[in-house]
Formats: structure tokens, C-alpha cells, sequence
């Protein structure tokens, strides 16, 4: 089941997003700052078991970034992942939002999903904030794909 993210969760996301930023495939995220983003998470739970999350964060006029995208090892494969980023996009058609981005190292599980490459220059230097924290930085080698909403001809 897909729903949003509530308080008693915090700890399952913390401890999900942060296994997979302890292999370098996400960032790191502290307890507190998924408090004060809290609203942006979706989960995927199963018998009240947190099995998958994502996060659609707004971050500039008409665009919005699907990030800390995380399924249990154990659950990967059965399109829980594909799920939460669907539940994600729907979340930004109901803001307006046309044009959604992500940085990842998993490129062909977007691209199934809609989601096309662009260059990381295309996108405004705000998204770059939570990039200064990252080891890698300035040497981002995550690649950038865009999902452009389709209007209805």
C-alpha cells in the first residue's frame, strides 16, 4: 500500500535511505531533516511494514526532483519502485508541476519509466544545495534524466 509519509515512520525512512547511502547509491539523511521533509515522502508499506520510499521535492518554478527513491533488498523487482516514483509524478500533476528530474546511478529504471537524459547544466543552480554535502562533490557522476509531463492532444 501507497500512502504518505507520517510521523511514526521517520525512523523506517532514516534507517532505509541510509543503507543505501552507506553503499554510495543515496545521499545521507539525518533524522532531522526528514522531519522538516517530511510532507514530500511517500511510502510503500506492507502488513504496516515499510518496505519502499520516494520523495518528490519542489524545487523551482514548473520543476520538481524524485529522490531518495529506496526499496528493501529484499522486496526489489516487484515494481514497488516504479509505484512510488507513479505515485510521486501524480503527486506533481495535481501542483502543475510538468517537468520532473532525478539524479541517480540507476538510469535504466527511469528511462523505463518515461524519464529521459538531459545534461546537468540544464537544471538551475538551486538543486545543487544538498550537493555540497555529498564527497563527490564537485565530481557528481549520478546522471541526470528528466520526465516531461505529455499533454493530452
Amino acid at each position: 500500500m501507497i500512502r504518505t509519509a507520517r510521523m511514526e515512520d521517520v525512523k523506517s525512512i532514516h534507517t532505509l535511505i541510509n543503507s543505501f547511502a552507506g553503499d554510495g547509491l543515496l545521499l545521507n539523511r539525518s533524522i532531522s531533516s526528514l522531519y522538516d521533509k517530511l510532507r514530500d515522502f511517500i511510502v510503500y508499506t506492507d502488513d504496516n511494514v515499510l518496505i519502499g520510499v520516494c520523495a518528490l521535492q519542489i524545487t523551482w518554478d514548473n520543476l520538481a526532483e524524485i529522490r531518495s527513491l529506496a526499496v528493501k533488498q529484499e522486496a526489489q523487482g516487484r515494481g514497488i519502485g516504479s509505484q512510488l516514483v507513479q505515485g510521486c509524478l501524480d503527486e506533481a500533476e495535481k501542483f502543475g508541476i510538468e517537468r520532473i528530474f532525478t539524479l541517480t546511478y540507476r538510469p535504466g529504471f527511469f528511462r523505463k519509466l518515461g524519464f529521459n537524459d538531459i545534461d546537468k547544466k540544464e537544471l538551475p543552480h538551486k538543486i545543487w544545495s544538498d550537493c555540497i554535502h555529498c564527497h563527490k562533490f564537485p565530481d557528481c557522476d549520478e546522471d541526470a534524466l528528466m520526465y516531461v509531463k505529455k499533454h493530452d492532444v
